[in-house]
């Protein structure tokens, strides 16, 4: 009975069945460190990951020019293809049509991004026009060539 109590424990803690009590401390500390190994290479992984996106900020306004919408997203082809397409047809850019890329700028970082597009937003519309023209000076839809 006692034997059988040893080998019950050091499964469910080692998931390896030891019926030498010595022998299950030694598998409990490698299954530790294994662990510990696998987490390290699991935080690396998403450092890794989340350094090779990339992030858009980015203006977009309607076809006379009239509304500027700015805004931040991971794809800047689908996030134009919504607007474009009125996926969200109770959103401001469907209410104005704004479906026009007309500046752009990338970071890796969402914190940048979205940090980015707050200053950009506390911005006037004459500050917002100024950045534009200074990247594209002839308002042209940008996305083709992006």
């Amino acid at each position: 009975m006692w034997n059988y109590e040893r080998k019950v424990i050091a499964v469910k803690n080692t998931f390896v069945l030891r019926s030498n009590r010595r022998l299950f401390r030694a598998s409990a500390e490698r299954a530790a460190k294994n662990l510990n190994l696998i987490l390290l290479a699991f935080i690396i992984y998403l450092v890794y990951i989340e350094r090779m996106k990339t992030y858009y900020v980015y203006i977009a306004t309607n076809k006379n020019n009239n509304v500027l919408y700015t805004g931040v997203t991971d794809n800047i082809y689908r996030r134009m293809f919504e607007h474009e397409n009125q996926v969200h047809p109770d959103s401001f850019t469907a209410k104005y049509n704004v479906n026009k890329l007309v500046y752009v700028e990338t970071t890796q970082y969402v914190n940048n991004a979205i940090a980015r597009e707050k200053e950009i937003k506390g911005w006037s519309r004459s500050k917002k026009m100024e950045l534009i023209k200074s990247f594209n000076p002839d308002w042209n839809d940008i996305l083709e060539d992006y």
